[in-house]
């Protein structure tokens, strides 16, 4: 039932545009012809995304080789996305993030830092979501969710509490920490890279500009939880995990020349000494140079899905552009929204609801080339707009299924479908006015 309403909204979302398109007389470069190729492919990937029918890499790869084929795009138009320097730091990054795992750092880490909460309830959620929003904001949210959450468990347990009292929250802490770097959550990298070729006038995000919002949005959430736990905190459920002790890595002196390689290379993202790509992909290899992780490990650590999924995507961007599709999408819906607060507010609720329902990075992938021919088109600047999809994509709560830090405490949390619908409708409307509130006031729409 889940998949035939999603395939329904998906229709509606796409369909009813593509023919307010075609009832509006284009301009003499729009090739309708492609136009209407354009929105098929768009309609039939979003589909695709929502029901995930067929895996989430394979329907964004499928992207290019339809446009290529049918003619909307050069064969060079359609690949050239897969050799992207956007592309490569995303793999460097992963990379890199695997080195502090396979060497035990960053579960050392975290036992250091969770230890010290004692046996209160409210000092073990507090510590526990600073730590894991921390962890967040420089490793992937699901993989920091995976390695605390035995370590978790271990502790409720110890503390006479039911797991499902802290690791829902966790989950969201890890959805919190990801808004506050580049390298947090996949939507703000595919945001970055998408913007970086569809408006490369307007630069890149900085690596640390995301905490902007980031920051107080963790900020309030960790505060919220403190001080008012009985309502934000899931009731204490029958413990149904499955603990089986973390195994640390005995990384020995690889374990810390792993840290000082992965924080070194985040200083250089910083401050730009090295760009982006070159100290992402050095710092990997030096990783592998110092024998902290082996190739096979340093491979087995990129989410390749990720990576198809946007430079699959990208492809997307070079269609809408060359076809018109995305001057009739900008005209279409100047011609509605007006007051950029308003158009801003659509498109950030229009994201938030997309996001639960479907993978965060593969609403992003569709948003941000959506969206920013619209911004351009009312002559706005596009960073309130990306920053605005990039985050509401990044801050899903509302379902299982809306992030894999969701999905991976369902079980041992022993919670239902509308336990997330319940706890994480609050979050979802905090980060929403904090989004209205700080992010046309830090990126503004007049460029």
């Amino acid at each position: 039932m889940k998949k035939i309403t999603a395939s329904l909204f998906a229709l509606a979302m796409f369909l009813l545009p593509s023919m307010a398109f075609a009832a509006t007389a284009p301009p003499q470069a729009v090739n309708m012809t492609h136009v209407y190729i354009v929105f098929g492919v768009l309609l039939i990937a979003a589909v695709l995304f929502f029901t995930e029918w067929i895996p989430l890499a394979v329907t964004s790869i499928l992207v290019p080789c339809a446009l290529s084929t049918l003619g909307v795009i050069t064969v060079k138009e359609a690949w050239v996305s897969f050799g992207d320097t956007s592309i490569l730091t995303i793999v460097g990054l992963f990379m890199l993030g695997e080195a502090t795992f396979a060497t035990g750092f960053a579960q050392r880490v975290a036992t250091w830092v969770i230890t010290r909460a004692g046996a209160s309830e409210i000092r073990i959620l507090v510590f526990s979501m600073i730590l894991i929003a921390f962890m967040s904001a420089f490793l992937n949210n699901a993989g920091v969710t995976a390695i605390t959450l035995p370590m978790l468990i271990s502790i409720a347990r110890k503390a006479h509490l039911s797991p499902s009292r802290i690791l829902l929250p966790t989950a969201y802490a890890a959805s919190f920490g990801g808004c506050l770097s580049l390298v947090g959550q996949a939507p703000s990298m595919v945001a970055n890279g998408i913007l970086a070729k569809m408006a490369p006038e307007y630069g890149q995000f900085a690596f640390f500009e995301f905490a902007w919002y980031g920051l107080p949005l963790t900020a309030t959430a960790i505060i919220l939880f403190a001080l008012f736990p009985r309502f934000l905190v899931p009731p204490a459920r029958e413990d149904v995990a499955e603990l089986k002790e973390m195994e640390i890595p005995d990384g020995g002196i690889h374990m810390w020349i792993a840290g000082g390689i992965y924080f070194l290379v985040i200083i250089c993202m910083a401050t730009g000494l090295v760009p982006l790509t070159s100290a992402a992909m050095l710092g990997a290899m030096l990783c592998i140079l110092t024998r902290c992780m082996s190739l096979k490990q340093a491979q087995d650590g990129i989410d390749w899905t990720t990576v198809w999924l946007f430079a699959g995507m990208l492809s997307m961007s070079f269609a809408m552009n060359k076809s018109g599709a995305a001057q009739l999408i900008a005209d279409f819906v100047v011609g509605y929204f007006s007051d950029p607060y308003i158009l801003f507010g659509v498109l950030m609720l229009v994201t938030g609801l997309l996001t639960n329902i479907m993978s965060n990075t593969a609403t992003t992938a569709i948003m941000v080339p959506l969206v920013i021919p619209i911004a351009l088109g009312m002559h706005l600047s596009p960073l309130p707009f990306v920053m605005g999809i990039a985050m509401s994509a990044a801050a899903c709560f509302m379902t299982p299924i809306a992030t894999p830090s969701n999905t991976l405490v369902l079980r041992p949390g022993n919670y239902t479908f509308m336990d997330y619908v319940r706890y994480g409708l609050i979050w979802q409307i905090v980060s929403f006015i904090l989004a209205v509130l700080i992010i046309p006031h830090v990126w503004p729409f007049m460029p």
